[in-house]
Formats: C-alpha cells, structure tokens, sequence
C-alpha cells in the first residue's frame, strides 16, 4: 500500500534518494542560518537581535545534522538541482528579503523586520509541520529519531517565536501591514511548496524508477494539497496566536502574572 511511511522508507533504503533528500535539507537550513546571520548584523533592536542569531544558529546546526547523517552512511553532499531550490524559488515569488538586499549593510527598517518575520512565521509553519511528519514516520529509527525530534523541538520554537513577535508588532500599530505581508508570503509559499514538490517527486521516480502509476499518484497528492493550501490551509498560515511557550528563543521570560484566559485574541484572524 502506497503511504508517507511507504514513500520515506523507499527514499531511506536507497542511497541516491537519501543523499538527494538530506543534501535539499541541509541547503535549505544552511541558506536560512546564513539569512538569519545577514538578519541580525542588519537588525538595530537590541532585544530581537539575539534571538533572530539563535535563529540561525539552530538553522546551521540543522544543516550540519542533515550533513552528518550523510557522512554516517558514507555519502557526500550533492548540489541542490535550481528547481528543487525552495529558498531561492521563494525569493522569486516575492517572499522575505531579498539575498541582494541582505548583501548591504543599511540597517532594516521596521517594515523590513516585520517582511522577515511574516516570511519566517509562514515558513516554519510548513517546516513544523514537515518535521512532525518526519518525526512520525522515522521517530523509531535508530539513524534518524534523535535527529528528526530535535529539529522539529527547533521549528516549533521557531514558529513560537514568530508568532508573538509578530503579535507584539500588532499590538504597536503594524496589525495591516503584518496582514498584508502574511497573506503575500503564504500565496508565494504555496506556489513555491507546490513547485518544489513536483520537482522533487519528479527527481525521486527515475532514482527509485517508479512505475508510472505510482507516480501519477504521488503528483496528484502534491496538486491535492497545493489546492487545499490555495482554497482553505493557507488561513492557518497567516493566523497568529500567543504561543504557549513564550520568549522560545530568548532567556528565561519572567513570571507571567496576568490571569489566564486561555489563547489571545487572534489580531490577524481567518475571514
């Protein structure tokens, strides 16, 4: 029966799949941990800068994890192909900052910070998502449990963070443009994740030669969820509430000693 667990497992025992699967992994998280970098030198807030550099710290950390379970089984890193490339492919649909821009040293504007962050808040969405998955189809395997559970424990943090920054943003005057931005980046994310997708799932079939049954089947699950992101999952995108852990990416936050009423009004809601 054909499933995720059936897919992930096929792509783990073949050689060419797997060095495939981690290289994209560790180029995408080594392309955010050096976005992030350019971010924080970029950044004038004492207070978010650190936590945008623990930002990209975890994302090179999550690179060298994805590099080393290559080494592990005795393979190199390949080249990213250009169509499997998510983070160049979102600059092209407008999303974040571009890398042009990031190679300046004009320090960000507000609303700059806030277009990194609504792009960071989209992103980690799919990346938290992913690695859940990841962590339920591999969670038991030797190699791989230990690694997927602390990255995605990392992209929920990261996720947490984005949220209530950009929650704290709202609450200072920026709650249309944080709007704006968000539901930018998501249309361009769900293009792109949709893109990439078929160009990785194309990629996948000659290394595995799939039949071309089992390939028609696996398309038609990325256009199936890129038409279900189009029409009602990209609202889960751009709604933004109080994470339950606060200050992810920061020191300790002290006591909270407001009453709990449960989540916080959600400021940028679904329509």
């Amino acid at each position: 029966m054909l499933s995720t667990r059936s897919l992930f497992d096929e792509i783990y025992r073949n050689d060419e799949a797997y060095q495939l699967f981690c290289s994209i992994a560790a180029g995408g998280e080594d392309q955010g941990g050096w976005e992030n970098e350019r971010i924080t030198e970029l950044t004038r807030d004492p207070v978010l800068a650190p936590k945008i550099a623990r930002h990209g710290a975890d994302e090179r950390k999550h690179g060298r994890i994805f590099a080393q379970l290559l080494h592990k089984r005795g393979l190199p890193k390949v080249d990213v192909p250009a169509e499997a490339d998510y983070c160049m492919l979102l600059e092209r649909q407008g999303v974040g900052l571009a890398h042009e821009r990031l190679t300046t040293e004009v320090p960000l504007t507000d609303r700059e910070i806030i277009t990194y962050l609504a792009h960071s808040r989209v992103t980690e969405q799919r990346a938290a998502e992913q690695m859940r998955q990841l962590v339920k189809v591999y969670g038991d395997n030797p190699d791989l449990g230990r690694a997927m559970r602390m990255i995605s424990a990392d992209e929920d943090n990261h996720l947490a963070y984005c949220h209530e920054e950009l929650l704290r943003l709202t609450a200072e005057g920026h709650g249309s443009y944080i709007r704006h931005v968000l539901e930018t980046s998501a249309r361009g994310e769900i293009r792109t994740h949709r893109d990439v997708g078929l160009a990785v799932t194309s990629r996948m079939a000659r290394i595995l030669r799939w039949p071309r049954w089992q390939l028609a089947v696996v398309m038609a699950g990325v256009h199936a969820l890129y038409l279900y992101d189009l029409l009602y999952g990209w609202r889960r995108m751009v709604r933004l509430r109080m994470p339950a852990r606060r200050n992810a990416l920061g020191t300790p936050a002290p006591p909270h000693t407001e009453p709990e009423h449960g989540p916080a009004p959600d400021p940028v809601s679904d329509r």
